[in-house]
């Protein structure tokens, strides 16, 4: 048998020929661990942030739209990057395959130079927009930079990454996100309180520790996608730009980075009506959407393992089988938000009181934690159809749907809502978005099905 003989019987036996809930187990469950483990991260990182005191919460989810955008911009090129694979693999196009993961490298390096400069040049700015309050405008700004100018870690690790899940080595992908999660928790207490006879740095701390773990997690999914991954060679020699692959990579790309860089127009948005009210509204919500991480993230997980093979049996016109795929999916990710749903609604108090939460926050966290639960199931099934959009190309779909719940009902209804003068009604916002958004997903699915 010939090597592309034996590589199509590989790649037909795992995407094309697996029993669907074992192919979407062995997928996704690497990824969801990896993930449920970086959510712990967050919401324990900011658990650490809150003991330094309330204007320090409040100067990380100040920092977290841009974060978020830097994110956006690295996954959704990788996203692209993964839709374009995966479809490849599926019409056994085997001879671009280098090509495209080797663009994908290519354009996460230039990523982080746009990152670098954005840090070097106008952390200060971007944080003094936000608030007037001295103290996070003294803090604020340098965690933002050192975030930024440390990019490229992060952004690398998105890119191998989401190659090591287009060809199904997941594994490999769970493992180094775990060993950077981890070692994240064990720095950050040991930075930002100047454990162990170093200095207590705050802040500027909980930053030098995340930039040190990204480089430990991308540094080793590295060695495992040039030693493990044995259908893409990674080598300068495929670097060379090509502008084809380019515009196909972004054809998913650019929907995808609008789509996850709404979510920073979001909260920007959000945290200007909020603190109207008080800075604590603001802190508020940056808790919660690192508590919100631990229970959307194995979604997220769960559909980064169906992305290719949606598109691996798309491109093999194998439509019976995505449906199965699609389905499952969707059972799978509406039973993970329905447990999220209930840990909100019954233990608000415990959640809050993990990060030190003033007797104003709890009353406040109280409504806005069961308010924002009820829209969770809801947006399970809004994440796995945008996922299937993604996977057959139609990533434009994936961010017009992106922008109508977020810009165009979210946002214009909870300044609506924070005219009435109480907070609580702008919680609400978030339910009436996600249905609209879930009829427009049903019915698109519909025509895809």
């Amino acid at each position: 048998m010939s090597n592309k003989s034996k590589k199509e019987k590989i790649n037909e036996n795992k995407m094309g020929s697996m029993p669907v809930k074992r192919l979407i187990l062995s997928m996704s469950a690497p990824i969801v661990v990896s993930m449920l483990v970086q959510s712990l991260y967050n919401v324990v990182d900011s658990v650490f942030v809150a003991q330094i005191s309330e204007e320090a919460i409040t100067a990380v989810s100040m920092a977290f739209p841009l974060q978020q955008l830097m994110m956006a911009v690295g996954l959704g090129t990788a996203v692209g990057v993964n839709s374009y694979l995966s479809r490849s693999l599926g019409a056994k196009k085997f001879s671009q395959v280098n090509r495209i993961a080797n663009n994908g490298l290519f354009l996460a390096f230039m990523s982080f130079l746009v990152f670098f400069l954005i840090g070097l040049f106008l952390s200060e700015q971007l944080i003094s927009i936000q608030t007037d309050n001295l103290e996070i405008i003294s803090h604020g700004p340098v965690y933002l930079r050192i975030c930024l100018m440390g990019s490229f870690a992060i952004l690398m690790h998105l890119m191998f990454e989401r190659l090591l899940q287009a060809t199904g080595k997941t594994l490999y992908t769970m493992i180094a996100q775990m060993t950077g999660a981890v070692i994240n928790i064990v720095l950050d207490p040991i930075m930002i309180f100047g454990w162990f006879g170093l200095p207590a740095m705050g802040l500027s701390g909980a930053a030098i520790a995340t930039v040190i773990s990204q480089w430990i997690g991308f540094l080793l999914i590295a060695y495992f996608c040039i030693s493990k991954e044995k259908d893409i060679n990674i080598s300068f020699k495929y670097m060379k730009p090509d502008l084809k692959i380019i515009r196909d990579i972004y054809a998913v790309g650019i929907p995808s980075i609008i789509m996850i860089s709404i979510v920073s127009v979001t909260i920007f948005s959000l945290n200007q009506i909020l603190s109207r009210f008080s800075i604590t509204a603001v802190a508020l919500l940056g808790i919660y959407f690192k508590l919100q991480s631990f229970i959307f993230m194995p979604v997220f997980g769960l559909n980064n393992g169906i992305i290719p093979i949606v598109g691996y049996n798309y491109g093999a016109n194998n439509k019976e089988r995505m449906r199965e795929v699609i389905f499952l999916g969707m059972k799978y990710a509406a039973g993970i938000m329905f447990v999220g749903t209930m840990i909100m609604m019954i233990f608000p108090d415990q959640l809050l009181g993990l990060f030190n939460a003033s007797p104003q926050m709890m009353k406040m966290g109280r409504v806005a934690f069961r308010v924002f639960s009820t829209s969770f199931v809801f947006a399970a099934i809004c994440i796995v159809s945008t996922g299937v959009f993604q996977a057959i190309g139609k990533g434009t779909l994936s961010m017009t749907i992106s922008i109508i719940r977020q810009l165009v009902v979210l946002v214009p209804l909870a300044y609506l809502f924070s005219l009435t003068g109480n907070v609580d009604r702008v919680w609400w916002s978030v339910l009436i978005a996600e249905l609209i958004a879930l009829s427009i997903c049903i019915k698109n699915i519909k025509k895809i099905l």
